[in-house]
């Protein structure tokens, strides 16, 4: 069974002319339907337009001919009120005369007569209704009450004395109050007007439509009951929009609604207002007709149109294949000469001068390609004869740097291989791809159960593997690893659960996918190990030294004091000496064994919330005497809101770090210089910060302050002495408490260190 697809395709055109007779085919017919489609719909709108516009014209014909009749039978009413011939005053005959002579002129008035104020007809036309009490009768006493005209209604009273006729009599009441000649109301002039005569007011405008249209007329009042109408809604009750509408706006207007019976009717509608003085009643005209006999004129403009537009398409369709094949023959030329040219002929288009600009171009062009072709095939003839020798060649070259390469690669291998550290190779996942003999014999695990293996998974220990992952992911990320290029310390695990300290290299190498990470690793156990029994070595000594040290610092200082008598000038100043020395000794060994302390982890602070405050002021107290003997001024400042500072801290720790810092500064000032120590409260950290006004530190100095036993070479700072040690116990202690401790400083000016805390919670 055939595609259909395909078959679709078969039935395509194949050159572009037919394309373009295609296209133009299309574009003719969519253009055209498309214009048609809209000039037909513009056109129907309008049609549709006027003869909703027409139909409430009639209902507005209808409308102002109902009011201004009944504006004329309100008028003739309202005339015959103040006839002195119908006062009670007169003979009733001749009361009883004129009003049949008013009903015989009149012939639209079904009952005409005079009631007196108690409500008894007193005189009527023809004598109807003589001595009948009507007092309850609405127009009697709408007439007293000041309204003058009355809605359509059924007969009560006169029914049964009027002829018979096909339909019910029903009338609309008129009625003035009888004014005499003093201005005293006498009775009342009623007036029953046939309901007939608004029927020939439907009739006389409509007659003529009616028939040739198929056009309805409605009278509809206040309450929305139809009071003339088709047979199916005579009577009823509508509530229709039409009739919302000509409630809601003055002047006539149209609708497409659907009513009761189910049908869609086009509706006319107009709202009586009155005339002149006449009120009105509130009527509502109706003008309805069937849709589908509306707007016939539409319909038939739609075919019309339909049927222009298909007969225009046709034409401009053939107008345009035409022309089509006409602008397309040029390129249908340049197509035969191609396909002579695939076949191998050389041929030269011959280039028009008449033709399109674009054709000329083309064949040109074509012409340009067919002798450079015939140029190439002659080069390519030539190559041909030469392109063994060339490859010949060129495959020679590649097996010599093939062998370069693989001979790099065998050096480089033999270099890692008999490399005394230990070397492994881990691509970007974190995966092993490389492992030397000296990662077997420092890990234990063998090349083939590495390679593969996750490295923090295989090697490290438990508690660093989360942080090497995240810095592997941080990597990934950011391009950045802090420790690239760096020879840093680490803990690795063996394969039978040793830790062994490790210096490591970790470095970047190979490019592009091939990216990967190369690690040298060099074991350290035993520099570790000689390093753990030189401190024990220090620890011991410092510890032995310690108490014969105080001892002797205790007698020497006793002796300079004079508790021994007074010395003679020599002994005191070799005592002096003496006593001097042995405090540094002193001071040497304690920094010592607090350097030994920290660095084993072992020395213990005991923490608890304490105000900042009171301790940097203790601290500044018990260096006054000291300061009061260099000449310098000592001050403590707290910035406002440091007062409630309080921290996590080893007060005797942190007392520690004051004093030193207060003692270098009063060290290195002048006499007559001030060292100020300064407290405050920045967000979630407290600041206590110490300033002098020395010298300053040498540029050059600076970056080795915080180092032990670093001491600057000037001859200010020799002559002070000191064991370079209490920066960096400072340094080791701050950052235990969890804060930080730096310094700013200008020579010349003076120096500024800054302790910097966490606040308690």
């Amino acid at each position: 069974m055939s595609n259909p697809l395909k078959s679709f395709r078969r039935l395509l055109p194949r050159a572009l002319g037919a394309w373009l007779a295609l296209a133009f085919v299309l574009l003719s017919i969519v253009l055209t339907l498309v214009l048609t489609a809209v000039i037909e719909r513009k056109s129907s709108e309008q049609v549709e337009t006027n003869i909703g516009h027409g139909l409430a014209e009639l209902a507005m014909q209808t409308s102002d001919k109902l009011e201004r009749g009944m504006f004329e039978r309100y008028r003739e009413v309202g005339l015959l009120a103040r006839r002195r011939s119908l006062g009670e005053d007169q003979p009733p005959a001749l009361r009883r005369a004129t009003l049949d002579a008013i009903q015989s002129t009149l012939g639209y008035y079904s009952w005409l007569g005079y009631a007196g104020l108690d409500g008894k007809v007193q005189v009527s036309a023809q004598g109807l209704l003589e001595g009948t009490d009507v007092s309850h009768r609405p127009w009697f006493r709408n007439a007293l009450r000041g309204i003058h005209a009355g809605d359509v209604h059924e007969a009560v009273l006169l029914a049964r004395l009027l002829p018979r006729q096909p339909e019910p009599w029903r009338f609309v009441d008129v009625a003035f109050p009888y004014v005499d000649e003093h201005g005293v109301t006498r009775g009342v002039l009623g007036a029953h007007l046939s309901w007939q005569w608004a029927r020939d007011v439907e009739r006389s405008v409509m007659a003529g439509i009616a028939a040739r249209r198929q056009v309805e007329a409605l009278i509809v009042d206040a309450e929305g009951d139809v009071l003339l109408g088709p047979p199916d809604v005579a009577g009823k009750r509508l509530t229709l929009p039409s009739l919302k509408a000509a409630r809601a706006q003055r002047g006539d207007g149209y609708l497409v609604e659907t009513w009761p019976d189910g049908r869609r009717y086009l509706v006319g509608f107009q709202r009586g207002r009155g005339y002149a003085e006449y009120p009105g009643l509130g009527w509502t005209v109706l003008v309805r007709q069937n849709v589908d006999d509306a707007f016939a004129p539409v319909r038939r403009l739609r075919e019309y149109g339909l049927g222009a537009g298909v007969v225009l398409a046709a034409l401009f369709s053939l107008v345009g294949a035409g022309l089509a094949r006409h602008i397309t023959r040029p390129l249908g030329e340049l197509a035969d000469a191609a396909r002579r040219m695939r076949a191998g002929e050389t041929v030269r288009i011959e280039v028009q001068r008449g033709g399109y600009a674009e054709v000329r171009a083309l064949g040109h062009t074509l012409n340009a390609l067919v002798a450079n072709l015939v140029r190439r095939r002659r080069a390519l003839e030539d190559l041909n004869a030469t392109l063994e020798e060339r490859v010949a060649v060129r495959t020679r070259e590649l097996e010599r740097a093939l062998a370069k390469v693989r001979a790099n690669e065998q050096r480089i291998a033999a270099i890692i291989e008999t490399a005394q550290d230990a070397f492994v190779g881990i691509d970007m996942r974190g995966r092993i791809l490389d492992w030397n003999s000296a990662a077997e014999a420092m890990l234990g695990w063998t090349r083939a159960e590495a390679v593969g293996c996750i490295i923090s998974d295989l090697v490290m220990p438990e508690r660093f593997r989360a942080h090497s992952r995240a810095r592997l992911a941080h990597f990934l990320e950011t391009g950045e690893m802090e420790i690239l290029g760096q020879r840093v310390e680490r803990v690795l695990l063996t394969r039978d659960g040793r830790e062994i300290p490790v210096e490591m290299t970790l470095g970047l190498a190979g490019t592009g996918e091939g990216l990967f990470f190369s690690a040298f690793v060099h074991d350290i156990s035993e520099r570790k190990e000689m390093e753990r029994m030189k401190d024990e070595f220090v620890a011991t000594v410092s510890h032995e030294l310690r108490t014969p040290l105080t001892a002797i610092s205790a007698s020497l200082a006793l002796l300079a004091d004079g508790m021994a008598g007074e010395l003679p000038p020599d002994a005191k100043g070799l005592v002096d000496v003496a006593n001097a020395s042995s405090g540094r000794l002193v001071r040497l060994v304690g920094d010592v064994l607090d350097l030994q302390k920290l660095d084993a982890g072992a020395m213990v602070f005991d923490r608890e919330v304490l105000p900042l405050l009171p301790l940097a002021e203790d601290a500044v107290a018990a260096m006054q005497s000291y300061a009061g003997q260099a000449g310098i001024a000592l001050s403590c400042v707290a910035a406002p809101g440091a007062e409630g500072a309080r921290v996590d801290v080893d007060g005797d720790r942190l007392a520690q770090v004051l004093t030193n810092l207060l003692s270098n500064a009063i060290k290195f000032s002048g006499p007559g210089s001030t060292v100020r120590a300064h407290v405050e409260a920045r967000g979630d950290r407290a600041r206590l910060a110490v300033a002098d006004e020395g010298a300053g530190i040498p540029e050059t100095f600076r970056a080795r302050v915080f180092q032990r036993f670093a001491q600057a070479d000037g001859a200010d700072s020799r002559r002070q002495g000191g064991t370079g040690l209490g920066l960096s116990i400072c340094k080791t202690i701050v950052e235990e408490l969890g804060g930080a401790i730096w310094f700013d400083s200008a020579e010349g000016i003076g120096t500024t260190f800054y302790v910097e805390l966490p606040l308690a919670a």
